[in-house]
């Protein structure tokens, strides 16, 4: 419930709700570092004695759960993956190119790209979700096997990580963003939990971007049914371009190769 206006919140200090700050200097001046408040309503109201978040600790728990989401990610290998990093003049990308970066100021509904090995479709999707991360977002990248062998992970006695959790972090993402849809071992474990992720951003309209170099029939059909869902995405993007992977690297990254120049 967030905070009313028109009453002025009391600072509670809790044995279990507190929060100790870590210093005098970065106390919260609405909660007094409790990171809970009460209400300063008369005996009988519904919120008399009650707990409230602060705003100070909402944002705590935003954190958190930013960096579960970090850490599933497989963003450190490209964080060099950037709009500004991307050549949309390459033959066959400039279309894909602009959807992306319209997405990225405003994510809503689902971009699928859909293209050939070396086309430029994780460069897009990784400059999506850095782009994003910038804005605050909640964004979850990852390349499919590499998710699904991440969530198998945690069913380990081992592991410090508990799955329901983990499950949840993926599929409640603000964004999320599946690289490399179809190349996953193709189990009934793992299909089966690929459906429940894709089929829950799809009941309740979750932004969420893929990309895949296969044919549709190579797909789930019942994943590639709801990405064809117009009401969600109007129109699959097909990237025709030749493997970047060949061009010189002057024409992959003509900016870095502009300012290498002026050195």
């Amino acid at each position: 419930m967030s905070r009313s206006t028109s009453v002025a919140p009391t600072a509670t200090s809790s044995a279990v709700a507190a929060t100790s700050p870590t210093s005098s200097s970065t106390l919260c001046p609405h909660c007094g570092g409790s990171g809970f408040y009460k209400k300063a309503v008369p005996f009988g109201h519904p919120d008399f004695a009650r707990l409230f978040p602060c705003t100070c600790k909402l944002a705590e728990q935003e954190q958190r759960e930013a960096a579960r989401l970090l850490e599933i990610s497989n963003l450190a290998a490209f964080l060099d993956k950037t709009f500004e990093t991307f050549n949309p003049n390459v033959p066959g990308v400039r279309r894909a190119y602009l959807r992306a970066l319209e997405y990225a100021r405003q994510p809503r509904g689902w971009l699928i790209l859909f293209g050939n090995y070396g086309c430029g479709k994780t460069h897009l999707a990784a400059a999506i979700a850095n782009q994003l991360i910038q804005n605050h977002y909640r964004v979850l990248f990852a390349v499919v096997p590499d998710l699904l062998d991440h969530l198998r992970s945690t069913f380990g006695p081992s592991s410090e990580i508990e799955y329901d959790q983990r499950f949840e972090d993926i599929r409640e993402a603000d964004v999320l963003i599946l690289d490399d849809l179809g190349t996953e071992n193709t189990t009934g474990w793992a299909r089966e939990k690929l459906f429940q992720i894709i089929n829950h951003r799809y009941n309740f309209a979750l932004p969420t971007v893929i990309t895949s170099n296969r044919k549709p029939e190579e797909i789930d059909p019942r994943i590639f049914s709801r990405m064809s869902d117009r009401a969600l995405c109007e129109e699959h993007i097909i990237i025709d371009a030749t493997d970047y992977r060949r061009l010189p690297i002057a024409q992959r990254y003509p900016i870095a190769s502009a300012q290498r120049r002026l050195k």
